[in-house]
């Protein structure tokens, strides 16, 4: 034997309180909703009909309820019980014409949400000539059916919805929160929406409705500030038609975190349906603030946030293509323009152009980086220096720069967010575009050998040098360089610095992966840092003509500590108790005397 499901409706309400929606403010919205829906249905069969929701909070009804009045189509006695009595069925509500596309409503559980501030909900309806029926809904799940005596009836076809207000519900029905609540919610809505004697809706979107026409950016500024509360950089016109969607991007005048999704602004057949939805522009274009109407998109259940559908992939992918086609206008027509936006917005061109070929020609042509000879574009260094050599991270940038510059190597600081990454990708647009990584060894191949005999007679030294510093693991050598000023430099290349990762990682690793790591090891080419000693400095050539060996070695230390601390390399802690040998020693040796 079949049975019928029980329905808790007060565990439905709370259901729907605590998991569907995120507010009761929506009550005001879902009976907007209802009766923009019924004027919809009226005006299919009487084009001329009025169009008019009128909304009596409390303080104007006289006896603490609300009121909302609307002049739509109405519902007879047998739809009363199909559509207001009945939970979760839609085969009912297409058969009596309310879940066509050109209605709001598709769940057919709106009217449930006023149970979130009313314990009763009366609706007194009326269907063409048929006479006014009145519904009468509790919280506990009962509901009652009549007709309405002739004191009650309506005299013209349409609806009023009386909600008794619950107790904890107060601040829900104050005039002045239910005239904001219906500005939110129906401001653009084609039907006029009066709060007592205050009109909340404002007519036409203030953006193109239909694509191709004029923009009026003015009238768009002036919305964005009074909506959004940002003075906007610019204003771009978007349109989807197979998504029924028109609306806005307001670029954004200041930086903004690109790790946060920006909450877009969008209706749905004019009424709003959230004031943050996510995922409407692809992630590159955080900078970017949507305000559209939609007519073919879906809602959630919640009518709180757009479905993930094909159909928000392809809107999706179409607003990202009109935000970058205002870019590359602007590179084409404004450059100016496009330079004090790169100013505040670099990094979401940055992040579309790793694959956007359009979008890295314009970061390659106009975005100005940082380079060891000035401030130059990608396409000015090219220009000038033909290779376009960098340093991938920006220690390594601070670390070679000086010293590249003083050896006539031109170095881009690619260190910044997708920096390294746009540039290595630049020969794949470009064929003739050469790019070199700087290596530290390079920098070696530049500086002048000694004499030979220079050199043959500072072996002595050199070796007291290696002694001083061999626990540090590196490699003393002695060169001629420019800038002159700088005694010592120390270069770890990409090889030297992984083993030393990979020392650090062992020193870290249990057993199993202990072993794992010398293997690692074991195969790993060996490659030791380098501290390089500038014979052309005056303080280096008088270190190598020291003959005590420990001063040699106490101001080796204290070179290599310099040379680290320079260079902006991690200090290890075996590097701190380096350091502070040289500095107590050499104070020592400078401070002589009894205890």
């Amino acid at each position: 034997m079949d049975h019928t499901f029980q329905v808790d409706l007060r565990g439905v309400v709370d259901l729907l309180s605590h998991h569907l929606y995120g507010s009761p403010r929506v009550y005001v919205r879902e009976l907007l909703q209802n009766a923009v829906d019924a004027i919809t249905a009226r005006r299919g069969t009487e084009p001329d009909a009025p169009a008019l929701v009128r909304i009596e909070p409390p303080d104007s009804t006289g006896d603490g309820t609300l009121r909302v009045h609307d002049t739509g189509i109405g519902l007879t006695e047998a739809q009363v019980h199909e559509l207001l009595a009945t939970i979760g069925r839609s085969s009912k509500r297409d058969e009596l014409g309310f879940s066509r596309h050109e209605f709001l409503g598709q769940f057919g559980i709106g009217l449930l949400s006023c149970f979130l501030v009313a314990d009763e909900i009366q609706v007194l309806t009326r269907h063409g000539d048929n006479p006014t029926v009145r519904w009468t809904g509790y919280a506990d799940g009962r509901y009652a059916v009549t007709v309405a005596p002739p004191e009650a009836a309506r005299a013209e076809p349409g609806t009023t919805v009386t909600l008794m207000p619950r107790r904890d519900a107060d601040q829900w029905f104050t005039t002045a929160t239910v005239t904001d609540l219906a500005r939110l919610f129906g401001a653009l809505l084609p039907v006029t929406v009066r709060v007592g004697d205050v009109v909340t809706t404002t007519g036409e979107p203030p953006w193109p409705t239909t694509p191709g026409a004029p923009l009026d950016r003015a009238a768009l500024i002036r919305y964005a500030r009074e909506t959004l509360g940002v003075d906007p950089f610019d204003v771009v016109a978007l349109a989807v038609p197979e998504a029924g969607l028109t609306g806005v991007a307001v670029i954004l005048p200041t930086p903004v975190n690109p790790a946060a999704r920006a909450g877009h602004r969008v209706y749905l057949k004019r009424m709003l349906l959230t004031e943050n939805a996510d995922g409407l522009l692809p992630e590159w274009a955080f900078f970017a603030h949507c305000v559209v109407d939609a007519t073919e998109l879906r809602p959630t259940a919640s009518r709180e946030a757009l479905y993930e559908d094909t159909l928000l992939t392809a809107t999706r992918e179409a607003l990202g293509d009109q935000v970058r086609g205002w870019l590359v206008r602007l590179a084409r027509h404004d450059p100016h323009r496009l330079a004090e936006f790169l100013q505040v917005h670099h990094l979401g061109v940055k992040a579309l152009a790793l694959h956007d070929d359009e979008m890295l020609r314009l970061v390659d042509r106009w975005w100005p980086m940082d380079t060891n000879v000035g401030t130059l574009t990608l396409a000015e260094f090219r220009e000038r220096y033909g290779v376009l050599r960098y340093a991938a991270s920006l220690d390594e940038f601070r670390q070679l720069a000086a010293v590249a510059a003083a050896q006539d190597l031109a170095v881009v600081n690619a260190g910044y967010t997708y920096d390294t990454e746009l540039i290595e990708r630049l020969p794949v647009v470009d064929r003739s575009v050469l790019i070199e990584r700087l290596e530290p060894s390079d920098l070696t191949t530049r500086f002048d050998a000694l004499d030979p005999q220079v050199e043959l007679a500072l072996r002595p030294f050199l070796a007291a040098a290696q002694r001083a510093v061999e626990r540090s693991g590196c490699e003393v050598v002695i060169r001629a360089y420019d800038p002159v000023s700088l005694p010592a430099l120390y270069l770890v290349s990409r090889s030297a610095a992984f083993n030393d990762q990979l020392a650090a990682s062992r020193d870290r690793a249990d057993e199993l992966w202990g072993g794992v790591l010398d293997a690692l090891a074991a195969t790993a080419p060996p490659d030791r840092p380098q501290l390089v000693l500038n014979h052309r400095n005056p303080l280096v050539r008088r270190v190598t003509m020291l003959s005590d060996p420990e001063l040699v070695g106490l101001a080796i230390e204290a070179l290599y500590g310099q040379a680290l601390l320079l260079g902006h390399h991690p200090i290890r802690a075996a590097d701190a108790a380096l350091l502070n040998d040289s500095f107590l020693g050499l104070l020592g040796r400078a401070v002589p005397g009894r205890e």
